[in-house]
């Protein structure tokens, strides 16, 4: 493996701006180095469906074996504020400058897969069928992987690169997550002068939002007030007043109760001050739970095991491209790389888990050959 040009080219894809919805010119960046692989590459069309300006980028590699396919992912769009990335290096750790995310997530996951399976082109080592999937828009609903065009892959098993902390780990199961969009609408008035003539929709909201029971639920389940939007100036009792919200759980029907508790606080809400409320729920994507006798997790350890690494599994709260990939058929686990306060202008990525990562990418394919 060639650690230089595996951090070369981790530092060469944080700086190119690749913000959600806008992956096009990383994509565009990586289909030469792809086909440089020897690798038949094309761009579906998820882009069109999702609302970005590029698809997801499919490659595919002949084997040398009649093994199976398999599959590995990460994702080509970063979080805000991921525009102008100037990467820093301190005693053997990647950093930003503080200004933005640095992007390992999940550029370090592209950055291995390529790494690992260029490695092992140039020491011919034999290997099955090798297909990557580069998806867009997984921050903020996993819409690349939704959208994908399943059929244009043929693996069954499938290595997601796009999780916290050290090689080793190896997420197994992960939530359903719901979006909740509300509006409340109540009746304008001169907030000085006729106050009693009209009813706040921000009194409403409030009341709604603090009857709800919020961030961590239990073991299993979460819930978060996003963004809320409403009122324009002082003297005006307010029309309109609205929030984004979202629910997940590891669990599809405790995920269902919870989200029944938040619509019926809306409700109740605009029943108590007169007003009404019109409440939208989109679920973004369902649970998925694996065995740790799956053969996918058995080889996820069994790699790890052979490079020194002490395998761990363990079930996320984050959602990942591995929540779709299973839902349509594809068992999925998610891998750490070494993301360190992902989605901050904190986050930070040892080298030596940028290395290590490559190499559980090599020792996998090893493995399936």
């Amino acid at each position: 493996m060639n650690e230089k040009r595996l951090l070369e080219r981790f530092l060469e894809f944080i700086q190119i701006d690749s913000p959600t919805t806008r992956e096009r010119d990383f994509a565009e960046h990586l289909i030469p180095i792809l086909r440089d692989l020897d690798m038949e590459v094309f761009m579906d069309d998820a882009g069109e469906k999702a609302g970005s300006n590029s698809g997801n980028l499919i490659a595919k590699l002949k084997g040398t074996t009649g093994s199976p396919a398999i599959m590995f992912s990460a994702h080509m769009d970063t979080v805000s504020p991921g525009e102008g990335i100037k990467p820093v290096i301190r005693d053997g750790v990647i950093y930003s400058d503080g200004s933005t995310i640095l992007g390992g997530d999940d550029k370090a996951g592209i950055a291995a897969i390529i790494e690992g399976i260029q490695s092992i082109k140039e020491a011919s080592i034999p290997h099955g069928d090798i297909e990557v999937v580069f998806t867009i828009y997984e921050e903020g609903g996993l819409f690349g992987s939704k959208y994908l065009d399943y059929s244009t892959v043929d693996s069954k098993l499938c290595y997601v690169l796009d999780t916290s902390g050290s090689p080793g780990k190896i997420v197994i199961g992960g939530p359903a997550q719901a979006k909740i969009n509300v509006e409340f609408t109540g009746k304008e008035a001169h907030a000085g002068v006729a106050p009693e003539e009209g009813i706040s929709a921000i009194q409403i909201l409030a009341e709604a939002i603090s009857n709800m029971k919020l961030l961590r639920i239990d073991e299993k389940t979460t819930a978060n007030i996003g963004k809320i939007e409403g009122g324009s100036v002082t003297n005006i009792v307010t029309k309109t007043a609205k929030f984004l919200a979202e629910a997940r759980s590891l669990e599809d029907d405790a995920l269902d109760l919870h989200v029944a508790h938040m619509v019926e606080e809306c409700e109740k809400a605009a029943k108590k001050y007169g007003g009404t409320v019109d409440v939208k729920v989109n679920i973004a994507y369902k649970s998925f739970k694996l065995d740790e006798n799956e053969a996918i997790v058995q080889n996820a350890m069994k790699a790890c095991e052979n490079l020194g690494f002490e395998p761990e599994t363990m079930m996320s709260g984050g959602g990942s491209d591995t929540s779709n990939y299973n839902a349509n058929g594809i068992k999925s686990v998610n891998l750490a790389i070494g993301e360190t306060k992902p989605h901050t202008v904190d986050e930070s990525l040892k080298i030596e888990d940028l290395n290590n990562s490559a190499r559980l990418v090599m020792e996998l394919i090893k493995l399936h050959a």
